[in-house]
């Protein structure tokens, strides 16, 4: 799959070489001998920069009662789109994460949600690609997060987009 081969860092910059799945296997078995309750959310945020698109994936950690850690993926690619498209891409890449870590997280007993950057108040641009957005994570099975409650996408991936 082509995002096991995606560089991930963390929130300072340092790179991680391990498929994303690797990492959230280390990082559970590490944090679960350490008596650390997690839960993990999946978000993704974009910018837009002329006809350059940067995205930023988060897969946040939360320790419960005891902070939390982030991997980071960013990507850049050079289109113009709609915000729509813009906004379920985000949701996509979110998705593709899900995808390729929920089996690990089963198997440890980790819960997931799946946060998308898009604002439930229809006064906002975002809200046009609210309803796709929450049929595709829902219809994947995975639990659904929107603004002001999807902080994976509206503040960590944000602040490395």
């Amino acid at each position: 799959m082509e995002t096991q081969q995606q560089t991930w860092q963390n929130m300072t910059g340092k790179i991680f070489q391990h498929s994303i799945a690797q990492l959230v296997e280390e990082a559970i078995i590490r944090e679960q001998a350490n008596g650390h309750r997690l839960k993990v959310c999946v978000g993704s945020d974009s910018h837009v920069y002329g006809e350059a698109i940067n995205y930023a994936t988060a897969v946040v950690f939360i320790r419960e009662g005891k902070g939390a850690f982030t991997f980071i993926r960013k990507e850049r690619e050079i289109q113009t789109i709609s915000i729509k498209e813009r906004m379920l891409n985000e949701v996509n890449k979110s998705v593709e994460i899900a995808y390729a870590i929920c089996s690990v997280l089963d198997i440890y007993g980790v819960e997931m949600e799946v946060h998308a950057d898009i604002n439930t108040d229809p006064d906002f641009k975002s809200n046009v690609a609210l309803k796709d957005a929450m049929g595709y994570i829902l219809g994947m099975g995975y639990v659904f997060k929107a603004k002001p409650f999807a902080f994976a996408s509206s503040n960590c991936a944000d602040m490395m987009v």
